[in-house]
């Protein structure tokens, strides 16, 4: 029986390809020298490179404004696509206002070296002002400066520009190459290994014994796992991407079958827009090749700005034809010292005295303290390579 896996296909249909090689981009990266320069931000430059690799197909530039209210609205794309997150553009109203519509725009990157790296080109459909708190309200649920996804909307420009984007050139310095899979890879590798079901996780922080729980759980239904740590742009306090993608692969190494997990980087910039984000994460995954997400724990959270399984039930807002990858959902994974395993509060019957749990606060601070983590919270592979890491890091910093 060769029946076809739903979540296999590209969210809309097909994956968008919006890379430009050979003679016509040599052509295009010519007549891009005389065009006006839009300097991108960390951000745009990850929406950029995904935009044009597929990964969030079926977008195939920024958003105009009737897609940018569409999504902000109600979430959908105006043709009634599922899609949460608005991807836009943002300049200042001096900058927008010397641009003509209809016009291509140069889309660059200011290198650390401080020299221009020409990523792309926009062909300018729209530029239009836009509610700022009412973007915070509806897709961050809240507008409060303190939250960091809402700080950033505030600091950018008040023009949006939307249009159809190319892709010239990839960022200067991309980390990880060897990690570095568009979608079209990732699908080519899932089918040279015959997984028909591929469960994604997504990761901002380094993985510790409930993540573990929570995939090889998964693992036991699908053909393999791709592990898909976000490398894009996080807050300062964040474990520092290096650090993360060493920790994965002393785990990997260790305690997985290397023949069932494939270890890629997503490079996605976090918004912390919670519930809107899993969505959003989870339409990529599926633009990657996946059927399966796993959605745990406030993901994509930040402060307490979500309730804890806010980002699961977001899902019941779609009608089952809405999204072809398939979520699966997880309590909160822990630790007992009873139970001598990781285990969740719908397997456990112990108190939370038993119970071995670190916040991110308490990590960061053993951390810059250089002691090892709890062996029940982490294996211990981990943590070496985090405090050690972290070492590095601190040292850098202070030089």
């Amino acid at each position: 029986m060769n029946r076809k896996i739903r979540g296999m296909t590209p969210h809309g249909g097909t994956l968008v390809n919006r890379i430009l090689t050979g003679t016509l981009r040599e052509a295009v990266l010519a007549e891009a020298a005389i065009l006006p320069k839009v300097y991108l931000s960390s951000m745009a430059m990850s929406d950029l490179e995904m935009i044009a690799t597929g990964a969030l197909s079926p977008l195939t530039g920024f958003m105009d404004q009737e897609t940018y209210d569409s999504v902000v609205e109600g979430m959908r794309l105006p043709n009634g696509l599922a899609w949460t997150i608005p991807v836009t553009l943002p300049v200042e109203k001096a900058f927008a206002a010397g641009l003509a519509v209809g016009n291509d725009i140069a889309l660059v990157e200011r290198t650390a070296a401080g020299q221009d790296n020409l990523m792309g080109i926009l062909s300018l459909r729209e530029k239009f002002a836009y509610d700022k708190e009412r973007e915070a309200r509806e897709v961050y649920r809240t507008t409060e400066e303190a939250h960091p996804g809402v700080a950033r909307l505030y600091r950018q420009g008040d023009i949006l520009l939307g249009g159809d984007i190319w892709l010239l050139n990839r960022p200067s310095n991309l980390p990880f190459p060897e990690f570095r899979k568009d979608p079209a890879e990732t699908r080519r590798y899932f089918a040279e290994k015959g997984w028909r079901r591929v469960v994604a996780f997504q990761t901002r922080n380094p993985i510790h014994r409930a993540h573990e729980y929570l995939q090889k759980v998964a693992m036991e239904v699908v053909d393999g796992l791709l592990l898909h740590p976000l490398v894009g742009e996080t807050k300062a306090d964040d474990i520092p991407a290096d650090v993360r993608m060493q920790s994965y692969q002393a785990v990997l190494d260790a305690y997985y079958p290397s023949d069932r997990v494939l270890l890629s980087v997503f490079p996605a910039a976090m918004r912390y827009a919670g519930p809107r984000e899993a969505i959003f994460h989870a339409i990529a995954r599926q633009n990657y090749g996946c059927t399966h997400f796993i959605v745990g724990r406030d993901h994509a959270g930040v402060g307490n700005y979500y309730g804890t399984y806010d980002a699961q039930h977001i899902f019941d807002e779609f009608e089952s034809d809405e999204l072809a990858i398939t979520p699966l959902f997880f309590e909160h994974a822990f630790y007992c010292r009873k139970c001598e395993a990781v285990v969740t509060a719908k397997t456990c019957p112990h108190g939370k005295e038993d119970h071995v749990f670190l916040s991110g606060t308490q990590v960061r601070k053993l951390l810059a303290e250089g002691k090892q983590l709890p062996v029940e919270f982490t294996r211990p592979e981990v943590s070496k390579v985090l405090v050690e890491g972290m070492k590095q890091h601190h040292a850098k910093a202070n030089n």
